[in-house]
């Protein structure tokens, strides 16, 4: 083992997580949002131990109208109740200027109590670094106690971009941002940015949202990831077994990553409908519709859902979920 790798794996250790679930935002089979199992979610989220985040791309947050991504901000506070902490993304896709328009949605955000996740726009990719951290700088300001920066591997998402290492140093350094999350979907670029944020700043949590290497956190990342919409309350148990250094934390993480590995294949964008009929499938969901722009699985998907659902230990009824739930859709093509 080389002197790097050993320094990497010397970072495993029982520690406390942040956990946060990126909330499926729901649909019925007629195109319109299903508002009363989103709120279900959510509240199953919150029980089972994480924080919610909603209007992110799980929620298809860049879909949404603006006037939807309100609405989804008033279910998430009627559902999870005053004083409940969540997360949601502010867009800036709403004004001609950026730092407008990410005014604007965090002022939304804020009026209903949450924390701000400020999600990328187009006009940020042709910034250079110093003009990209003062776009963030400034949408920070606009915040009461702080926002988290988000950036996103444009294979989920067009409007998505991964910083370069000055961008994030910089970034680094903006004091109303408390951390960030990290969709590069790669592993060594995600050490790198806990190593940078170890030796500069300490407290600024990055949070993983590497759908394909859960057990990030396993050495320092927290997470925000669209994959524990799929099954938070198995997340909330593995978080637990982490904190109290028990081996069965690599057990449940192998068979959420089983799961996270299934769903997440490539298109990748495709992972939010693999989720609502996974949840369909789990007896969460009445149907697993999506937002009709939103890319789709096929109906034989839900084969391998079933499989990643019995080794979650989510299904009681194997025959009658096969049944009634599996072969039914395996002649469907979205």
């Amino acid at each position: 083992m080389t002197l790097e790798l050993r320094a990497t794996f010397d970072r495993l250790a029982p520690r406390p997580v942040h956990g946060i679930a990126a909330v499926l935002l729901p649909y019925l089979g007629t195109g319109e949002i299903d508002w009363e199992s989103f709120e279900r979610q959510l509240v199953f989220t919150r029980d089972a131990g994480l924080d919610c985040a909603v209007n992110m791309d799980t929620g298809f947050g860049d879909l949404l109208s603006p006037a939807e991504r309100s609405a989804v901000l008033d279910a998430a506070r009627e559902a999870l109740g005053p004083g409940t902490r969540f997360y949601a993304g502010a867009y800036a896709d709403a004004a001609p200027d950026p730092a407008d328009g990410y005014a604007e949605s965090i002022a939304q955000i804020e009026r209903r109590g949450a924390t701000p996740v400020i999600v990328q726009c187009r006009a940020m990719h042709a910034m250079p670094s110093v003009e990209k951290a003062k776009l963030y700088a400034q949408a920070a300001a606009r915040t009461e106690a702080g926002a988290l920066g988000f950036e996103l591997s444009p294979r989920f998402a067009p409007h998505g971009e991964i910083w370069d290492d000055e961008s994030f140093a910089r970034i680094l350094e903006i004091p109303q941002l408390l951390g960030a999350k990290h969709s590069s979907l790669d592993r060594s670029l995600e050490f790198s940015r806990l190593a940078t944020r170890d030796r500069t700043r300490p407290e600024f949590r990055i949070y993983t949202g590497n759908d394909l290497a859960i057990d990030m956190v396993a050495y320092g990342s927290d997470y925000l990831l669209g994959l524990a919409t799929f099954a938070p309350d198995r997340f909330a148990a593995r978080d637990r077994l982490l904190a109290q250094g028990k081996i069965g934390f690599l057990k449940l993480n192998d068979a959420l990553q089983h799961l996270g590995n299934v769903a997440f294949r490539s298109p990748i964008a495709a992972y939010k409908h693999a989720a609502a009929q996974f949840l369909h499938l789990c007896g969460r969901l009445p149907g697993d519709g999506v937002h009709p722009k939103a890319l789709r699985r096929p109906g034989s998907e839900r084969l391998m859902l079933l499989d990643c659902a019995l080794r979650l230990e989510l299904v009681q009824d194997v025959d009658a979920v096969r049944d009634q739930r599996v072969t039914p859709f395996l002649r469907q093509v979205d």
